[in-house]
């Protein structure tokens, strides 16, 4: 996954949805921990577009 970070409004959404719990929402920004298995469940829960699949 890639993360973009200048479309994120931080909401967490992808956190919340997140099987394997690699992401972590900070206070301004959304950390990715290595471990993606590409399941697209950011993808799409993300209302601003920020993720994108690579």
């Amino acid at each position: 996954m890639k993360f973009l970070e200048n479309r994120c409004g931080y909401c967490g959404a992808c956190v919340s949805v997140c099987p394997l719990n690699i992401l972590e929402h900070d206070e301004w920004k959304i950390i990715l921990k290595e471990g993606c298995k590409q399941c697209g469940n950011c993808i799409e829960v993300c209302p601003l577009g920020a993720i994108e699949e690579i």
